[in-house]
């Protein structure tokens, strides 16, 4: 830097562990000069308190200030550099969203400007740029490609060019401020907070896009799953219709049938009848013929004339006996009616059944519940329990699908694992979730204490977790009969005792859900998690502070069945 060089050395104002120019320089008691957050972030890495250039060792950690005039130097280096770097940068006129910046002095025909002034707090085209070049004054001014805003590149209390970024109050402040009011704030130079901004800004754009993604491939799949279910239905119907409509013909061709039975039995009957009855009237003729001879052979007072005529009078009766024909009609019909009666009662009854399981999928309220289980568990996992990340006072069981508390153990003598939990007693399971949904059930059965959720990959494994909502776990906590999240202490969010509890996790949507499977009541939902590392089960079978506690956590295996079969 050709207009440094001559008075100042950049290595001079250069921070030893950041390698960028000091932002509030502070100075070690050896001597040395480095940025106060650097150094101070150096010093919480390490147990000894030394020098991160001589090595000096230091009996107490030094009380650090910053020192002003090593600033004031800083602050006058970084805006040499900001203006030979712009001096130095080929004319490359920017233009705003607006349109391109326009000259600030030109009155009569507006020009496009080259340049902005950020000691004159204006934009100058070619002509009116001259002066910056020539006069020995202005050339010390900071000359910046063309911008449309730049009192926003100003200090507005001191009227000097923004250098750094207050980290503490996420501001860009000037050098009076940063030696004023943030003299013991996180600061940093504005370059390395704009490759902060940038470095975090690729990071959300990733997890955007990654999420856009995410959301599209959902939007897709529930387009093919609406395409498929608009085709299952069409088939559905046409299939209903087609199968009662070739019912209600066999109806018909049953009835017709029937009907034509019925009528050909009946006449049948009458024809037999009829023969019968004109074979009895034929005999009844035939009888009263003979009885009237009789008759006339009783009233001859002729001996002689009954004697004679006798012989000429049949006496052979009828053969036919009325008693060996016997119609009884009503006994088939009665027949024909009992099995008609029987058949349509049937049918009735596989109506009904019918009737019932259509109605079913709408109003029945344990169909509803079975058709949510259902639906959780088609993305059920299996998941085991990691031994690694387990509380001492733990035990896991071989399968790795139960953990319990053992009151038989002590913590002293054990070996902690770098991913054990020590405070809580807990235990994490071993799949990871970081994109789409995600269940699975665990069994708490009478156990009168417990905590269930889900815990981010770098959840604090030492000591205490804070309970508050940015502590990177969401978990529901039951305490005798009532539940309470473990991000909000003492605030109760459902009541009642469950045996069993299903998990689900749509990660995607930042929610957690937490139901009851043996009724499916929703115990909590967490909403708006902004999920952004892995998650992990995370089980807690706490202690036997409330007594009757020691049974198992079991993590129970769920298989998806048909709530359609009961009907089938």
């Amino acid at each position: 830097m050709a207009s440094c060089s001559s008075l100042l050395s950049e290595e001079q104002f250069l921070c030893a562990i950041c390698l960028d120019v000091f932002t509030q320089p502070v100075s070690t008691p050896c001597g040395h000069n480095f940025c106060m957050s650097c150094i101070s972030s150096y010093w919480d890495d390490y147990e000894l308190c030394r020098c991160p250039l001589c090595k000096e060792t230091f009996d107490r950690r030094p009380v650090l200030k910053v020192n002003t005039f090593i600033s004031e130097l800083s602050s006058q280096f970084r805006s040499l550099q900001v203006k030979d770097a712009h001096m130095m940068k080929p004319v490359q006129p920017q233009t705003s969203c607006e349109g391109p910046v326009l000259c600030g002095i030109c009155s009569d025909t507006e020009q496009t400007a080259v340049k902005s002034c950020l000691e004159c707090l204006t934009s100058f085209c070619d002509v009116h740029l001259e002066p910056h070049h020539r006069a020995a004054g202005l050339k010390r001014h900071t000359l910046v490609e063309p911008v449309s805003s730049l009192e926003d590149r100003i200090c507005k209390e001191h009227a000097r060019l923004l250098t750094a970024f207050c980290r503490a109050e996420q501001v860009l402040i000037c050098d009076v401020c940063c030696s004023l009011k943030h003299i013991d704030h996180d600061v940093i130079s504005v370059q390395r907070a704009y490759e902060e901004v940038r470095a975090t800004l690729d990071d959300s754009e990733s997890y955007l896009q990654q999420k856009t993604e995410e959301r599209l491939q959902n939007v897709q799949a529930m387009k093919e799953s609406l395409d498929k279910s608009k085709s299952e239905t069409k088939s559905v119907i046409a299939e209903s219709i087609q199968e009662l409509t070739e019912l209600i013909s066999e109806i018909h061709q049953s009835q017709t049938k029937l009907v034509q039975v019925i009528e050909e039995r009946q006449k049948a009957a009458e024809n037999q009848a009829n023969e019968y009855i004109v074979s009895m009237e034929q005999e009844i003729t035939h009888l009263e013929s003979t009885a009237a001879k009789i008759r006339e052979l009783k009233q001859s007072e002729d001996h002689l004339y009954p004697l004679l005529n006798m012989p000429k009078i049949s006496l052979q009766w009828p053969t036919m006996n009325s008693l060996t024909f016997n119609f009884d009609r009503h006994v088939d019909v009665h027949h024909i009616r009992q099995c008609l009666s029987k058949t349509v009662s049937e049918l009735r009854k596989q109506l009904r059944v019918m009737d019932t399981g259509v109605q079913q999928l709408f109003n029945r309220k344990d169909l509803t519940d079975d058709l949510l289980l259902y639906n959780l568990r088609y993305y059920v996992v299996d998941v085991s329990l990691d031994a690694d990340t387990a509380h001492p006072l733990l035990i896991i069981s071989k399968d790795r699908k139960q953990v319990r508390y053992n009151t038989g153990l002590a913590l002293s003598g054990l070996t902690l694992k770098p991913n054990t939990f020590t405070a809580h007693l807990a235990v994490l399971g071993d799949t990871a979730i970081s994109t789409y949904k995600f269940y699975f059930e665990v069994f708490v059965g009478g156990k009168t204490e417990w905590c269930l959720g889900l815990a981010n990959e770098s959840i604090q494994r030492r000591g205490e977790i804070l309970r508050r909502p940015d502590c990177g776990l969401w978990a529901i906590w039951f305490i005798q009969d009532k539940f309470e999240t473990f991000c909000a202490p003492n605030l109760p969010v459902h009541y009642g005792k469950v045996e069993r509890v299903g998990v689900f996790v749509r990660y995607e949507s930042d929610s957690i859900e937490f139901y009851d499977v043996q009724t499916m009541t929703e115990i909590y939902r967490f909403t708006d998690c902004s999920f952004t590392e892995k998650l992990y089960p995370y089980l807690n079978p706490c202690d036997n502070e409330y007594g009757s506690n020691l049974g198992p956590m079991i993590i129970v295996p769920v298989v998806p069945s048909n709530p359609y079969s009961s009907l089938e």
